[in-house]
């Protein structure tokens, strides 16, 4: 098990290369042959995703839970 600090410092790490990834894709979908208008569907999933992933960084690491339930 990983203590808590070491969870938060590899989930920050994953959830940052994570949302860099992904806004390089939407980024140059944008750009490219598409067009704002033909990215806009991507960055629309793109943010909901994103917006996924840090709810569950924050559900993970950062809530205070009842540990005795675990």
């Amino acid at each position: 098990m990983l203590s808590n600090r070491t969870k938060i410092i590899v989930a920050i790490i994953g959830t940052s290369l994570m949302m860099t990834f992904i806004v390089g894709i939407a980024y140059s979908i944008s750009t490219g042959f598409a067009g704002f208008w033909g990215g806009l569907p991507f960055w629309i999933i793109s943010l909901s995703v994103m917006s996924m992933a840090l709810y569950d960084f924050w559900d993970e690491c950062l809530r205070k839970k009842n540990q005795a339930s675990k």
